[in-house]
């Protein structure tokens, strides 16, 4: 009987774990930033279940029926908890305060666990054993749950579904004691009545997780969402709302088929133009193979390398044919090396001897985190001097340099300080405004006097104008992106939090 107590401990650990990192990663979801979220949630997971602690005292008799209460209240509050901030996400005026809330009574409820279980074993071991042995089942539970949560749950079973087969086991604890410990117990068919009804009701939200998640999304996203997925490194959501094809990542938009020729053409021919004969090119993100299409116009071009650390968004983007024809089929070009891996650990690893290349492209998503602030450091556009030739020339996506003046102007002062030679230039992208990149060189810049021809978007008199700024996104000094302090994902998360909030 003891050691099945004992494995308690490990279930509700595990249990108690995973609900605090599916709060985390969905609050990173939803709400970018995920250092940010990461940080406040498991400050707040661990408060509250100090408050739980603190509250256990107050439990004086039939501490078996106050456990198996809190069994089931932490299997339905934590059970649905993923589905309910979902639907809420777009309902609600006061998410955070949803968020927050329901991370406190779970972490109350599951801070109550431990201490009860510690009282229910007293007498049943030796204090020090009973304090061991409690203790390094919870602690084993949560080393299980911090692997089996990225390795396993969020890549085949999602946040939705995953908190409900939790909250599932929260319940079969419950049950387990209701059947196995013939203790006194009061109202013992009320409660074995609750534990099933609690648990019919976690089962039937995680057959039908995929449609709760479904109806989230539509309320979240405009037109019908026609591909959702959730990998160890983000949200992929694909909606159509009748020619218009949109990509999400985290909630975020990433382009609109409508007018993303505009930002790729924009982003792309300025730098091959203007190479007398780009032969080598790489492209760091640009997973949805668009930045390639454009790529993939110069016949000069003979190899291209592409390092996007999703597989997932490369698969999608190589597989479906409405998006394959969107990008041409371009994952499928024989000039092209395709790496799933994190650029920054790549480019370290990279020797000096290794293959340089003309043109670097980063399409990557915009610097709304800590992890993806790395890849606009100092420290990385060092690193990818070793990529490039004496004559080769950079081009960095940088958000908008109207709604996000310091952050566009970080990216170009940061790159600056690396040593290499800066220009910047703007255009309008309706799905988003206007919209900044940044060239670097470590030879002056020379825009290009042609280019290929059948663009939609651009041509010579456009781009010339591209590299004039107003006075009100003109340069400004900025403090320097480093791996130690990025001000830019301070400066990202302040300038789009207040545009945002009108």
């Amino acid at each position: 009987m003891e050691i099945l107590l004992l494995f308690s401990a490990f279930v509700i650990a595990t249990c108690g774990l995973v609900y605090e990192l599916i709060a985390g990663t969905l609050a990173s979801y939803l709400l970018g930033d995920s250092v940010t979220q990461f940080s406040t949630i498991i400050g707040s997971y661990l408060f509250a279940m100090g408050v739980g602690s603190w509250l256990s005292r107050y439990i004086e008799r039939n501490l078996l029926g106050y456990f198996v209460r809190i069994e089931l209240l932490v299997g339905a509050v934590g059970g649905s908890s993923a589905a309910l901030l979902f639907v809420l996400f777009d309902h609600v005026a006061s998410f955070r305060v949803w968020l927050y809330f329901l991370v406190g009574v779970i972490g109350i409820l599951v801070g109550i666990e431990i201490p009860l279980l510690l009282r229910i074993l007293e007498g049943r071991l030796a204090f020090k054993d009973l304090v061991s042995k409690v203790f390094t089942f919870d602690y084993v539970g949560a080393l299980f749950a911090s692997l089996l949560f990225p390795l396993v749950l969020v890549p085949y079973l999602g946040l939705i579904r995953s908190a409900f087969l939790f909250g599932i086991l929260n319940t079969l604890v419950a049950i387990w004691v209701l059947y196995a410990i013939r203790s006194d117990i009061p109202r013992r068919g009320a409660h074995k009545l609750a534990a099933f009804l609690v648990l019919a009701g976690l089962a039937a939200g995680f057959v039908w997780s995929e449609r709760i998640q479904s109806i989230s999304e539509a309320s979240i996203y405009p037109g019908s969402v026609i591909f959702a997925e959730s990998t160890p490194y983000q949200r992929i959501v694909v909606t159509r709302q009748q020619k218009d094809i949109r990509l999400f990542l985290n909630s975020n938009l990433q382009f609109s088929s409508l007018d993303e020729y505009r930002y790729h053409e924009a982003l792309v021919h300025p730098v091959l133009s203007a190479l007398k004969e780009p032969r080598k090119v790489l492209i760091i993100g640009g997973g949805d193979g668009l930045a390639l299409r454009e790529v993939l116009k110069y016949p000069a071009v003979e190899h291209v390398t592409m390092v996007d650390l999703d597989p997932a968004m490369t698969k999608l983007f190589s597989s479906n044919d409405l998006l394959t024809s969107l990008n041409q089929d371009s994952l499928h070009s024989p000039k092209l090396t395709l790496i799933n891996a994190d650029a920054f650990l790549w480019l370290r690893e990279q020797k000096p001897a290794d293959e340089r290349y003309d043109a670097v492209i980063i399409d990557l998503p915009d610097p709304s985190n800590f992890s993806i602030g790395k890849l606009y450091s100092l420290t990385f556009y060092r690193l990818l001097k070793s990529a490039v030739k004496d004559d080769s020339i950079v081009v960095i996506q940088s958000t908008s340099p109207l709604v996000a003046r310091k952050s566009f102007w970080c990216v170009d002062n940061t790159l600056e300080a690396a040593g290499y030679q800066t220009a910047a230039y703007h255009l309008f992208v309706p799905s988003f405004g206007e919209w900044g990149f940044i060239i670097g060189s470590l030879s002056p810049y020379q825009p290009p006097e042609r280019l290929p021809e059948g663009l939609r978007f651009l041509d010579l008199p456009t781009m010339r104008a591209m590299f004039q700024f107003p006075p009100d996104m003109s340069h400004i000094p900025t403090a320097i992106q480093r791996l130690d302090d990025q001000p830019l994902v301070r400066y990202f998360d302040e300038e789009w939090g207040d545009y945002l909030i009108y």
